[in-house]
């Protein structure tokens, strides 16, 4: 029976693949800020609690520790992030700061903290949630964008420096999911963006740039990355993330960000040939 570790296990993706692993005959150790809040993963057999902030690198050492005294793990699933959406000059310093301590340097700190421990065993992997926003960017993201580039950048590096120790890195991309990922959304504002915004909620409702996916359904492709024993880093998830991420690879990311400039109704700063 092998283990899986998750963090960011309290709703949405996370619980959704705690659930399937656990439905799947896996043992889960499922991580999270507040344990004593939940009430339905602690029902399930082979689901152990465990409060994990990944943002408090004290802690992730502690419940590393802890996960291990529990058994051999053979996967860790870095799903714990959120979302920060608006112009930048809206944002402030800490919120920014606070984008990558949590989507970059939270998961960093976990894969650091479990390489020695797979580089003992001479095998382990690891799955990290990463966006369809870290393979084809938005507009009105850039900061929330730009820590998903940073762990697409860092699963790729990475793979070639864990190859040599039977270690492997993947990473699930998703577009929207229908989860509680909205509500911890931060979101900020400025009126001189209001056209921009609009544009972009259209296109959303009607599929363009985002379509919203059951937390479930990318919970199938986190279980697929886990098993299929594939040397591939990248997984798009979701209908939206697999059309958009094709049309980006096919187009080349020059002429795919020309178009979504005018989609969006925008003028280039630069002269046009």
């Amino acid at each position: 029976m092998k283990t899986i570790l998750i963090t960011g296990a309290s709703t949405g993706l996370g619980k959704a693949t705690a659930k399937l692993f656990q439905a799947k005959g896996w043992k889960v150790i499922a991580t999270m800020r507040t344990p004593e809040k939940e009430t339905e993963l602690n029902q399930l057999y082979n689901i152990t609690l465990l409060p994990l902030d990944i943002t408090n690198s004290h802690q992730v050492q502690q419940t590393v520790k802890a996960a291990l005294a529990l058994g051999d793990i053979d996967v860790v699933f870095n799903n714990a992030g959120y979302g920060l959406i608006g112009p930048i000059e809206s944002h402030t310093d800490e919120q920014i700061r606070a984008q990558f301590d949590t989507n970059f340097f939270g998961t960093l700190s976990v894969i650091r903290a479990f390489i020695p421990y797979f580089r003992k065993r001479n095998k382990g992997l690891f799955i990290n949630t990463t966006s369809l926003c870290g393979l084809v960017s938005n507009p009105q993201s850039a900061i929330y964008n730009a820590s998903k580039w940073a762990l697409q950048g860092l699963a790729e590096s990475l793979s070639y420096d864990l190859a040599q120790f039977n270690i492997g890195i993947k990473n699930v991309a998703p577009g929207g999911i229908k989860s509680d990922f909205t509500k911890a959304m931060q979101v900020t504002e400025d009126e001189a963006y209001a056209g921009t915004m609009a544009k972009m909620m259209e296109g959303f409702q009607d599929g363009t740039l985002m379509e919203f996916t059951e937390a479930e359904q990318i919970a199938d492709v986190v279980y697929k990355a886990a098993t299929d024993e594939i040397d591939q880093l990248t997984y798009p998830a979701g209908d939206d993330a697999v059309r958009l991420y094709t049309k980006r690879l096919a187009d080349g990311p020059e002429a795919y960000r020309i178009n979504l400039t005018k989609y969006l109704n925008l003028q280039s700063p630069y002269p046009q040939a």
